[in-house]
């Protein structure tokens, strides 16, 4: 009971203190100007190849019999459950970065999801039409105008920066789903559990998603992964929902979704597709090559001396 007191009052804390700054939150956006560069790329492809062997030993191979044992619907709740504990977290960020509108569609899915979508299991706030707004410290320190630095593969968690991955850390004191996880007297075994199932959950969602078939397509799937997952993450920090990456059937090329495969391809040193020259650049069109007059050539009704 104490330990809940003191979670809920450092989380009003934390809201507090969102509130205050948020009429001073910077309207300049930190950059990932060094994290492209990647500094760090020895050390980072080293961790790299670590989590790629326990992936292809343990993490995949679960997330196979998973997939293969799990109907959809079963693994869709999953999903749910844990997108539904991420509500508070998101709703605190948007605190922080002054985004009051977002705040309130967190707290509105969080409440909805909680009592008719039945702990989560059910995504009823999507069909209200109450549309997601993730948000992390991340995000949060983006928006607050810090530069993401040198981009760096973390330890079975995969591609982040300098910026990401300190707020990742935080988050395990500041998100109150973590704070439980790590504080409250949850039953021994519960909070492994869960963690692996959403370790699993997020992998399983992944194949689905296609990543490894974008990896096993690329000459280098390091340096893939590692646009691929910038371009998302400077989406994700813009607030720029994943419909606006896709382009509706009809409608004209969508340059974010150009710039985003454009630059994983140059990354994993696939050639690009354009092949359209350059304006002033045109060859001038070949002369017209007069075709020899030949049987294949000559007008239907010729006589070719042919019986």
């Amino acid at each position: 009971m104490g330990i809940s007191r003191r979670a809920s009052a450092r989380m009003i804390g934390v809201v507090t203190l969102g509130l205050a700054l948020s009429a001073c939150t910077t309207t300049r956006v930190g950059t990932d100007r060094l994290a492209e560069k990647d500094p760090l790329e020895g050390f980072n492809r080293g961790v790299w190849a670590v989590n790629r062997g326990a992936d292809k030993v343990i993490v995949k191979p679960v997330s196979q019999v998973y997939r293969a044992v799990t109907p959809k619907p079963a693994r869709d709740g999953v999903r749910n459950f844990f997108a539904n504990v991420g509500e508070p977290f998101s709703f605190i960020n948007n605190i922080l970065q002054g985004k009051g509108d977002r705040a309130i569609r967190n707290l509105g899915r969080f409440v909805v999801n909680t009592t008719i979508g039945i702990g989560g299991l059910f995504d009823q706030a999507s069909r209200m039409k109450i549309q997601p707004a993730p948000e992390d410290l991340g995000q949060t320190f983006a928006a607050w105008g810090m530069n993401g630095g040198p981009y760096l593969v973390l330890p079975l968690l995969g591609p982040s920066t300098m910026r990401d991955g300190v707020g990742t850390g935080l988050s395990q004191v500041a998100d109150p789903y973590r704070y439980c996880l790590n504080n409250c007297d949850l039953p021994n075994g519960l909070p492994i559990a869960l963690t692996a199932t959403e370790v699993i959950s997020t992998r399983a969602g992944l194949i689905e998603a296609g990543a490894d078939n974008f990896l096993e397509s690329s000459l280098d799937p390091y340096a893939a992964a590692r646009s691929a997952y910038l371009q998302r993450r400077r989406a994700e920090i813009l607030n720029r929902d994943a419909a606006d990456l896709i382009p509706d059937e009809g409608d004209e090329a969508n340059p974010a979704l150009d710039d985003a495969l454009s630059a994983a391809d140059a990354d994993a040193g696939i050639p690009g597709t354009d092949t359209a020259p350059s304006p002033g650049a045109e060859n001038p069109p070949a002369p017209p090559v007069e075709a020899p007059n030949t049987p294949e050539t000559v007008a239907p009704d010729a006589p070719n001396g042919r019986n």
